[in-house]
């Protein structure tokens, strides 16, 4: 912040500890945030940098320890009472989380989720006048006016997260607290959101408290950052200090890591293409959804046909590493969902192994199952909170019958070595909250390798961590593969990381391959349009050589 601006939001020597922790979970913060700028959160999972946030909006807990100072526009936000806290959250500041879930309510459409917020803080408005700043809000995020009536549910990830936004920015907040905003959208909506939201923080003077673990996204949207780790600021001042003369040493680690993954040039592994068969084979596959599938509409004819994924064409071949990049809602998920059975395809075929799936009976597909597995985006949500590290690992090897439960507890001992977790005997009877957002995916990781499949699914297996935890996580996966002979299939949004993980690319729009190559030729000559407009919207640290 410059010192002739005078701050809307001064946080002074705040102090957070969890109910049942005797560790603070942010430890003696003070900044100041003006009109209009834009100060970045960057650090690993744990650090603090979510409960900075959560405590400005006052959404902590209950029974939360708070000591120290918020004042927005010189009141104090620890002292607002129930109705003056209301008309804060939203009409003064807003917040988007990383999950979108968080947000909307399943048994409600999009529009009316934006209405009803508009008429519980401007009923003066009416529903026409509700319905217009709606739909500008959903304009903002690219959401078409057409698809106001769905619902959630008919949305992917990287959709609910735009509408998130726009109920963020459906009030027109003089503050907007971002945490995680973008972590499950692609680059180029990425792109659009964060210059969206920082056009908005000029033309309105509206501040941004932007909470990330992306330094690439940081660098480019932000004015200052503050470094956290362990709850408490490891650094703090401008961008450009930070990015090219960082003082601290946990600093410089991040961003080595970061650019660790940046500066791939790309993976130089050859692809043996001439192999008698492909491990996976799709042919003309098709997954079509109806909306507006119900009985009158039908009648009616009064449906639309959503072509997910749209005569998809691919050969996987043993041993290599086949990223899928598109933007959310492209159908990349649809597609993995398709190829291990838990939807069935529209049309086409999935051949694994030279067996078409859709022909095998319940019982052989499960067999298959084994040597198919997949790494989820969100580890958390794949773990039973209820069950050990070791139970859910041995969980899979007893669901297949393939090992005996004294068997079974070795092998898992066995597997949380290989990905990291060591000491064995430290995690096995540990539970997932228990563990940080990076060993919650090791643990993910060796739930898919404990069967010793031939075919690994990631479907966005970092997106969700840090730069330092991703960087050991992905280092991990290409050992495995050498380990155990792997063949991935890496679904992502993110360019870099596929750039540095893979072998070949197909680039998806709007359930079509519209691009595929080998990784230099993708990044070094893209040839369609909609891939120069990804590679465009990727934000970097620091140019490429070249």
């Amino acid at each position: 912040m410059t010192e002739s601006a005078q701050p809307i939001l001064s946080v002074q020597n705040l102090q957070v500890t969890y109910p049942n922790s005797n560790k603070c979970a942010v430890d003696n913060i003070s900044f100041d945030l003006a009109a209009g700028e834009k100060l970045g959160f960057v650090g690993e999972s744990g650090s603090g940098k979510s409960t900075i946030g959560r405590s400005i909006v006052r959404l902590l807990p209950p029974g939360s320890q708070v000591n120290g100072t918020a004042q927005f526009a010189g009141k104090s936000i620890f002292d607002l009472d129930p109705e003056g806290l209301r008309k804060f959250r939203g009409e003064a500041v807003s917040i988007v989380f990383q999950d979108p879930m968080t947000r909307l309510n399943p048994l409600m459409t999009i529009g009316q989720h934006c209405m009803e917020t508009v008429l519980a803080h401007e009923p003066e408005l009416g529903k026409a006048g509700a319905k217009a700043r709606t739909l500008a809000a959903l304009d903002a995020v690219k959401i078409e006016e057409s698809r106001w009536q769905q619902y959630p549910h008919e949305f992917s990830g990287g959709m609910r997260q735009r509408v998130a936004i726009a109920l963020a920015l459906v009030l027109n907040p003089k503050m907007i607290v971002a945490d995680e905003p973008t972590t499950s959208l692609d680059v180029r909506v990425s792109a659009e959101i964060l210059r969206e939201l920082t056009r908005l923080c000029q033309e309105r003077n509206m501040a941004l408290m932007l909470i990330s673990h992306d330094l690439a996204m940081m660098a480019e949207y932000c004015d200052r950052i503050m470094v956290m780790k362990d709850g408490q600021p490891i650094e703090t001042g401008p961008v450009k200090q930070i990015f090219e003369a960082p003082q601290a040493p946990y600093t410089q680690e991040l961003l080595k890591s970061a650019l660790h993954i940046q500066a791939s040039e790309g993976s130089s592994n050859p692809v043996n293409t001439n192999q008698p068969k492909p491990l996976l084979k799709l042919v003309n596959l098709q997954k079509n959804y109806d909306l507006g599938s119900g009985f009158l509409q039908k009648m009616m004819g009064d449906t639309k046909t959503i072509k997910a994924v749209d005569n998809v064409n691919l050969e996987l071949y043993e041993g290599e590493i086949f990223g899928l990049v598109g933007e959310s809602g492209c159908g990349k998920s649809t597609l993995s969902r398709t190829i291990l059975q838990l939807i069935p395809a529209t049309g086409g075929t999935v051949e694994f192994a030279g067996q078409d799936l859709a022909k095998l009976s319940r019982q052989e597909m499960q067999s298959n199952r084994r040597q198919i597995q997949m790494i989820f985006q969100d580890p958390s949500a794949s773990l039973n909170p209820k069950m050990t590290i070791g139970d859910s690992i041995a969980d899979v090897l007893l669901i297949h019958k393939i090992a005996t439960p004294e068997i079974a507890r070795e092998k898992v001992l066995a597997i949380l070595d290989k990905v990291g977790l060591s000491p064995a005997l430290d995690f096995i009877d540990r539970y997932p909250n228990q563990l940080s957002g990076g060993q919650q995916q090791r643990v993910g990781i060796a739930r898919a390798l404990i069967t010793e499949p031939k075919l690994i699914i990631c479907d966005e297996p970092v997106s969700m961590l840090d730069a330092t935890i991703q960087s050991q996580v992905l280092d991990l996966m290409l050992e495995l593969k050498e380990a155990y002979n792997l063949t991935y299939l890496f679904i992502t949004h993110d360019l870099w990381l596929a750039r540095f993980l893979c072998d070949r690319i197909a680039v998806m729009n709007k359930g079509q391959i519209v691009e595929f190559g080998n990784t230099k030729q993708i990044f070094s000559n893209p040839t369609h349009p909609y891939t120069k407009e990804l590679l465009g919207a990727a934000p970097l640290l620091a140019k490429q050589p070249g």
